[in-house]
């Protein structure tokens, strides 16, 4: 399989992915996790696992993911607070019909909330 290598600021490193990697989610589709009762707003997405290894690590070994899938970056809300999450591709799934997210950030990226995802700000894509 061919690998490429990218710089990931989370990491503070280099990380190696396959060139291709399927994500099932995109840069503004609204996702909620499988386990923890949390939803969020796709705002940027790594290959492969590009944290470092103390988060990584500080995940119970029988629930970590594995590194070769795409994780995401949310704009995460639940019912006491707001924050910006990592999650792994297997942990996810679509949300977008339950509405909006209402975080404070979103304006900040995104335009209009239409058809289950946002429109990243036209400012952000030039």
């Amino acid at each position: 399989m061919d690998r490429a290598t990218f710089f990931s600021p989370q990491a503070g490193r280099k990380v190696d992915a396959p060139l291709r990697t399927k994500s099932r989610f995109g840069i503004g589709d609204v996702v909620r996790h499988k386990v923890f009762d949390f939803r969020g707003v796709v705002f940027d997405i790594d290959p492969v696992f590009a944290n470092s290894e103390e988060w990584y690590e500080s995940i119970p070994q029988e629930v970590r993911p594995h590194r070769e899938q795409p994780f995401y970056h949310l704009l995460a809300e639940n019912g006491d607070s707001s924050y910006v999450a990592y999650v792994s591709q297997q942990n996810l799934l679509s949300d977008g019909e339950a509405g909006p997210i209402d975080h404070p950030s979103v304006a900040e990226l995104f335009e209009d909330f239409d058809g289950g995802r946002y429109r990243l700000r036209r400012s952000l894509t030039h």
